[in-house]
């Protein structure tokens, strides 16, 4: 090969290598620009406050702020203007994105109304008709938990009804079109609805529509079961019926009584102590008599 044609041959393969060399350096620095634009914030709207479920969106409760691009969530929107006015599905804290799938589909649109996203996979909610007394004077709340007491005659007997627990601890969906109440303050509903499984649903329904229901409002903290066995007057006024005249009935007729015979007791005499000989004293002196012509003198003379 001559020297002409060694030299073309290196500067091409000069060529080809610089051009592969540059191919790869491109893409690169393309692949870090973008990863570049992917970490780059982008603005999306997010809630300024905490949104409970079933609130109406208004404007001061949302806020633009910078999200990361690679990390926005589907559904979220640059303008907050489209979201004012729309009613949340799902609870939103503060500094969630607000996205489409926590918003009531707009009118018109499959799945509307937002009681449908609040019952629970297998429930049903039910709505029963209740008044002031029977709604614990507008004190019971979406989120508690009630029991149901039903009052209607007993069949097969004449003017007698029973009352009796018939479904225990069943949460409160919505009192009226209520589904949160922030104040606390009691609000008489005509309806209170109440999320029940499909059995207690059919046995409440029927219980309704045979008499009169009753809401009992539990503590928070009470969710066991109760005891449950139904009241009807008899059972009210067997502690409260007034006493009857006893009738007299005569005293009972003594029986006799057989007294055992005394058997004679025998006194035993009681032993005598036979008398102490008696021990003379001992002699201390002795006595002298001295007879002197018919006279008797008698002298005693002591031991020492």
């Amino acid at each position: 090969m001559t020297r002409p044609k060694a030299v073309i041959v290196v500067a091409i393969l000069a060529l080809v290598f610089a051009g592969i060399a540059a191919w790869l350096t491109f893409h690169y620095l393309q692949g870090e620009m973008d990863k570049t634009k992917a970490v780059q914030p982008q603005q999306i709207v997010v809630a300024a406050t905490d949104i409970p479920i079933g609130a109406t969106i208004s404007e001061p409760q949302l806020k633009v702020t910078s999200w990361p691009k690679d990390s926005i969530p589907p559904g979220s929107s640059l303008n907050p203007k489209p979201l004012v006015g729309r009613v949340a599905i799902r609870p939103i804290s503060k500094g969630d994105a607000v996205t489409e799938q926590k918003l009531k589909p707009k009118a018109g649109g499959q799945g509307a109304g937002f009681m449908t996203y609040i019952i629970p996979l297998g429930h049903r909610a039910v709505t029963v008709a209740v008044n002031e007394v029977a709604g614990v004077a507008g004190f019971i709340t979406p989120n508690d938990r009630v029991d149901v007491v039903l009052t209607t005659p007993i069949p097969g007997v004449q003017n007698e009804k029973i009352s009796k627990i018939i479904l225990q601890n069943v949460p409160v969906l919505a009192t009226g079109q209520i589904t949160e109440q922030k104040e606390g303050k009691p609000v008489v509903v005509p309806t209170v609805t109440l999320d029940v499984t499909p059995d207690d649903s059919e046995r409440l329904v029927l219980g309704a529509s045979r008499g009169t229901l009753q809401l009992l409002l539990r503590n928070i903290a009470d969710s066991g079961p109760t005891d449950a066995r139904g009241a009807t007057i008899a059972k009210v006024l067997a502690g409260s019926a007034p006493p009857t005249a006893a009738t007299p009935t005569p005293a009972p007729t003594p029986k006799p009584v057989k007294v055992a015979a005394k058997r004679p007791v025998v006194k035993k005499p009681r032993a005598v102590a036979a008398p102490k000989p008696q021990v003379p004293a001992p002699r201390t002196g002795h006595t002298v008599t001295l007879i002197d012509g018919g006279v008797r003198t008698t002298k005693e003379f002591v031991l020492q």
